[in-house]
């Protein structure tokens, strides 16, 4: 195998007779380069995606949400979650109650989500640091307030500083329903807005923050909750303490990570990665016959040298080696120059934000992460798929 390596390497960079096979090793190289580049790059873009997407759901979304198996509402006043409430690793554990409503303001009106919280919640939810307009606060006194999206916002035409009132509408629960008077078919409540917050387009255009106590009121509900969300303290496992909470409360209820939460955003953000990345291998695959061409012209070419190997004693294995290594190494050049490459323009684009993104309000610049097991990934399959194409050439042409 030594001297198979070292006259393939003899053969990879000494001069060529017909100028021809240089020129399509180097265009074998650089398509090989390229690819291997595109691969790296492209992938540490996803990277940064899906960082800034699990950065946005973390602003809003809790560690562990906690809903009733069955039903819509539950009782959070039980020993297992006065247990849970002590536990080291909680944070915080906040009562939450959701529901669909009709929002107006003046003229304008909106089907959203009304997210009723408590006072827990409302002093430490991260959703503070996204307010761009007033405060997260739910009272100035004896007045209820709410905090809006900013798409909802929009829509409505909602100012902070205006004196106009937010009215929600909601239908009685069943069995308090007059027939004969309609308009007490529904429960109304008034709010004054604090703040609006601006997160992403799915929370934007959906959520309003109102106090626990008005959504109580509202529903007509006295302890219940519609879920119960957690904060756990820095470190904590999150998959390991849901298995354990859902083992202290059993299944009765659901607990579900900040994952399981955003199941489908998550797999979708996978199946993208693993599309394009599949895409551009099979771009690799194509930029890869070239290697092919490549080798049977070299084949051609060393035939003299061939015939001196054979009547020195060696034999076909070691002539298909020699060919078959020469064809891998234009390869592995091709590998090497990608990935360093593609590794300098990702700390480029880190550190100076090279390229820009469009009309983004999230983002300046495409962000970039690097993972070290995409990199290897990245270099095992291109270099998996340069031995398959030099394989071949050094067995079938080789043998003739």
């Amino acid at each position: 195998m030594r001297l198979a390596l070292f006259i393939a390497r003899r053969y990879l960079f000494a001069k060529k007779s017909h100028n021809v096979i240089n020129i399509i090793s180097m265009i074998s190289v650089v398509g090989i380069a390229v690819g291997t580049l595109a691969l790296v790059v492209v992938l540490s873009v996803y990277n940064g995606f899906d960082d800034l997407v699990k950065s946005l759901h973390t602003t809003f979304d809790p560690d562990l949400r906690i809903t009733p198996a069955k039903g819509k509402v539950f009782s959070p006043h039980t020993a297992a979650f006065d247990e849970l409430r002590t536990l080291p690793e909680v944070a915080s554990f906040c009562e939450i109650i959701e529901e669909n409503v009709l929002l107006q303001y003046c003229d304008k009106q909106d089907i959203v989500t009304l997210k009723g919280v408590d006072s827990l919640f409302e002093a430490t939810t991260p959703v503070r640091n996204a307010v761009h307009i007033g405060e997260f606060s739910l009272h100035t006194g004896e007045i209820e307030q709410a905090v809006l999206g900013s798409a909802v916002a929009a829509k409505l035409r909602v100012g902070i500083y205006f004196l106009d009132p937010l009215e929600v509408y909601i239908p009685k629960r069943a069995g308090s329903i007059n027939i004969l008077s309609p308009a007490e078919a529904l429960n109304r409540g008034v709010l004054y807005p604090a703040g609006i917050f601006s997160i992403e387009q799915i929370f934007d255009n959906k959520y309003v923050f109102v106090p626990l106590a008005f959504m109580r009121r509202l529903l007509s509900y006295t302890d219940e909750v519609s879920a119960v969300e957690i904060r756990l303290q820095a470190g904590i496992n999150e998959q390991q303490m849901m298995k354990r909470v859902q083992q202290l409360l059993g299944d009765e209820f659901v607990v579900k990570d900040r994952y399981l939460q955003n199941e489908s955003v998550y797999l979708m953000m996978m199946s993208e990665k693993a599309m394009i990345y599949a895409i551009l291998l099979f771009i690799v695959i194509i930029i890869s016959c070239n290697v092919l061409g490549s080798l049977a012209m070299l084949i051609i070419e060393k035939k003299d040298d061939v015939t001196t190997l054979k009547s020195m004693g060696a034999n076909d294995s070691l002539i298909r080696q020699i060919f078959l290594l020469e064809g891998w190494m234009i390869s592995l050049l091709g590998v090497v120059c990608g990935i360093v490459s593609g590794l300098f323009l990702c700390y480029l684009q880190q550190c100076f934000g090279l390229l820009t993104v469009p009309d983004s309000l999230l983002v300046d610049t495409y962000p970039v992460r690097i993972l070290w097991s995409d990199v290897l990934l990245v270099a095992l399959s291109v270099s998996a798929i340069g031995f398959v194409a030099a394989l071949l050439p050094a067995r079938y042409l080789g043998k003739r």
